[in-house]
């Protein structure tokens, strides 16, 4: 028995001092540092991604891939083991990573990626790293005089403080290219280098670089202008709508409430003119109280992302931690979304509130399957890292059927047995009153465009930065002002609203549960108007992968050229334009900027 323990303990030592130690990122000269390739894609489609060696790149032996969690698969993030090797503090020069035949095909290959502009990214000890793969020179007027170039030659170099590793860039030789112009057979050294350099940054601020972007001067002073703009309507709707209250509402409150005999004989016009209507129950009352309850917990799941955005659980490159949150907590929150759908509906009078259940838990996930189904449809067809494995999709049907299910159930049972009555403060008619006609700017589908329109202004600045973070190349880290801006949009959809529902009721029309409901949502509309507007107008998208999803466009020049302004030096910094990634690009705004700056 002792020696089994002197043996066991021997072989944990041993493994040990071999592996290197990835979980506290601190490591010993010659220890191997994990490299991971994660994948290539163009650099005009960023959502359009594929795994790092469905290029012809040099494959090692054993490939390994590493394990991921259920948010980076989602995210598209296919973790490999790369053929380089950069061991911790060891340098090469020009090191032989293989020699390689390129076939027709795989010249073919190669030549439609540098066209494409496609580029690499990889993960160093859990930094990002990007690069381009090769380049066109156009120096010819025809298209059929351009020249194509592969990059034989990558250049690593690493900041290091004491055991950890802090910084990574990489960039290429412009002298050592292949050439793939012509359709035939070459032979291709690949090599690389690496330079480890010491460095007084912390290791805590390493990831700060990939950030900082998202809070330039010029960068804030747009989003303070956004809130501004957005308290003042704030404000402007305050007023209004105390007005409203305090000089209409108020005397007919105080009139009724001291002699309500004499008050019913009196004449009545306006809003008083139909109150025995106001109350009664809306037509599709299922439907309405299955979208309550969907929209509750959409709420909720909103709510938690922003407490657990704001605590920093969600920095720069923390790989799939938004979609994983996004997942678990909309499946643990599905039981809102049953209480508050079940015990509306009880209060509307329902009895069949099981189909109400089951109208509720589809409502928004029988929509979302659909998209899915469609959108990985396409993925699969294109090879893409967007389409998502069996045994993942297998994981995501589990997850809704043994916990987003029973608690939507629970829920449901929950706010069958606390149900409240529906006290309305006035008795309700037995027939409805008939609606007058309404001129059209009362309707619903104008009434909806206002109350959209005012919601949407507040918000729709601060979208555009979301829309370049999620279809783009940028990082969003302002969650603070994020968050300021939710509670405006919140604030600005409930005034507009309650104003509207206020002028619809003094024009006699009594069905007003679906019409604030709608204009509440409408400001959705726009936010998808402005998903077709930046779709056209602001992305450089082609295909039907691209078309599916949205990407940042021809502006990304005039970032990375700031970005450059910044650091002095065309550095890799991801976010903002990977044309900036290597040293040797060219990037001629960004070069001319930066003389310029000088």
């Amino acid at each position: 028995m002792d020696l089994v323990r002197v043996a066991a303990l021997l072989l944990c030592f041993g493994v040990t001092g071999v592996v290197s130690n990835a979980s506290d990122h601190r490591y010993k000269q010659g220890d191997p540092v994990p490299l991971y390739a994660n994948k290539v894609g163009p650099f005009h489609n960023p959502s359009e991604t594929y795994r790092f060696f469905d290029l012809p790149f040099c494959i090692p032996d054993h490939v390994t891939e590493k394990k991921e969690a259920l948010g980076e698969v989602l995210n598209g993030d296919r973790l490999v083991g790369a053929p380089y090797k950069l061991d911790f503090l060891v340098d090469y020069e020009s090191e032989l990573l293989c020699k390689k035949k390129l076939t027709k095909g795989d010249v073919a290959k190669f030549r439609d990626a540098v066209t494409k502009d496609y580029y690499f990214q990889m993960y160093y000890d859990d930094l990002p790293i990007w690069g381009f793969i090769g380049k066109v020179d156009k120096e010819g007027k025809d298209v059929s005089e351009y020249k194509y170039y592969l990059y034989r030659h990558i250049h690593f170099d690493i900041l290091y403080n004491n055991d950890r590793v802090v910084e990574i860039t990489v960039h290429t030789d412009p002298n050592s290219l292949a050439d793939l112009t012509e359709d035939k057979d070459i032979e291709a050294e690949f090599l690389y280098s690496v330079k480890w350099k010491e460095t007084t940054m912390p290791f805590e601020k390493r990831m700060e670089k990939y950030s900082q972007s998202s809070s330039l001067p010029h960068h804030l002073e747009i989003h303070w202008f956004s809130i501004i703009n957005s308290c003042v309507t704030v404000l402007l709707l305050t007023g209004f709508l105390a007005t409203i209250l305090m000089r209409v509402l108020k005397n007919d409150f105080i009139k009724y409430a001291d002699d309500e005999e004499s008050a019913e004989d009196q004449e009545e016009t306006g809003w008083k003119y139909i109150h025995g209507d106001v109350f009664r129950f809306p037509k599709n009352k299922s439907l309405l109280a299955a979208s309550l309850g969907s929209g509750t917990q959409l709420f909720a799941l909103t709510v938690f992302i922003f407490v657990l955005a704001l605590v920093g659980v969600f920095y720069p490159y923390n790989r799939g931690a938004l979609f994983t949150a996004l997942v678990v907590i909309y499946a643990l929150t599905s039981g809102i979304a049953g209480y508050t759908a079940t015990s509306f509906y009880f209060q509307l009078e329902g009895t069949n509130w099981v189909r109400n259940l089951l109208l509720t838990g589809c409502l928004f996930c029988g929509p979302l399957l659909l998209t899915f189904c469609f959108l990985n449809t396409v993925a699969v067809v294109y090879s893409a890292t967007a389409a998502l494995p069996f045994g993942t999709i297998v994981v995501i049907v589990l997850i809704w059927t043994l916990v987003t299910s029973p608690l939507l159930v629970l829920g449901g049972i929950a706010g069958k047995n606390n149900k409240a009555e529906f006290q309305a403060p006035c008795r309700t008619t037995k027939f409805p009153r008939e609606i007058p006609l309404l001129p059209w700017y009362r309707r619903t589908i104008p009434q909806m465009a206002m109350a959209g329109f005012l919601p949407f202004s507040a918000i729709y600045i601060e979208l555009y930065y979301i829309f370049a973070s999620v279809w783009g190349h940028r990082i969003y880290i302002i969650y603070g002002i994020l968050f300021v801006v939710f509670i405006i949009l919140l604030i600005v959809t409930a005034f507009v609203t309650v104003a509207l529902t206020y002028f619809q009721l003094a024009t006699e029309d009594h069905e007003w549960w679906w019409r604030s409901f709608l204009c509440g949502g409408s400001t959705g509309l726009f936010v998808y108007g402005y998903c077709l507007y930046y779709y056209f107008v602001r992305s450089d998208m082609s295909g039907l992968l691209a078309a599916d999803q949205f990407e940042i466009g021809p502006e990304r020049k005039y970032h990375a050229t700031l970005v450059c302004n910044r650091e002095g030096a065309a550095v890799q910094d991801q976010v903002e334009s990977h044309a900036c990634i290597l040293r040797n690009r060219e990037f001629k705004v960004c070069k001319g900027d930066m003389d310029e700056s000088r």
